[in-house]
């Protein structure tokens, strides 16, 4: 096969949003362009730094006598996604980054935010991108929950920002993520 400019794309969000999250056990969906269920939660903003998935994997090399290399295992995958949320007044943010038992509205509508140690909650995860050519992508993490919470800047030049990182747990086929990308039509 030739190369194909065609092939290029750049990962933005939909227009609908792009980042969103469910309780786990949430229905999945099953490609690139249906409705997702209606358990889901749209995130809102994300900053202009987008999306970024890390997949890192560490293999152990095992040696003959003589050091020759003759088999390599797989002892740990890491997959995690990293994005910052900077809808920072929007209650369904903090429950993501809080957890939602730690956010409350009081009865005069202020937003209480507690910060707790506690384990964190697992939710399903779905990101929704807009391809070249008007096509989808959505990547689909069915169990993720999160795991790292960025330095969170307040000054008067940069939105208030929650970066966080989703680590993705295996389901019960061992994927720690899956994605559909939207085809052309019917394959021949």
């Amino acid at each position: 096969m030739a190369n194909n400019a065609m092939n290029v794309s750049t990962g933005k969000p939909k227009i609908s949003g792009g980042v969103w999250f469910a309780p786990l056990g949430t229905t999945l969906p099953t490609d690139a362009t249906s409705a997702l269920d209606e358990a889901f939660t749209c995130l809102g903003y994300v900053s202009e730094d987008g999306l970024s998935n890390s997949n890192e994997m560490d293999v152990s090399a095992i040696k003959a006598w003589g050091g020759n290399i003759v088999y390599r295992s797989l002892t740990e995958l890491n997959d995690t996604f990293a994005f910052a949320l900077i809808e920072s007044e929007n209650v369904d943010v903090l429950k993501a980054v809080y957890g939602s038992d730690n956010v409350t509205i009081t009865d005069n509508g202020d937003i209480k935010v507690n910060v707790v140690a506690e384990d964190p909650t697992e939710m399903v995860w779905v990101f929704e991108l807009a391809l070249r050519g008007g096509k989808a992508e959505r990547i689909i993490v069915s169990d993720g929950a999160v795991t790292s919470r960025d330095e969170i800047t307040f000054n008067d030049s940069d939105a208030i920002a929650y970066g966080i990182t989703v680590s993705a747990y295996p389901d019960s086929s061992g994927n720690t993520h899956h994605f559909y990308i939207e085809g052309d039509g019917p394959s021949i």
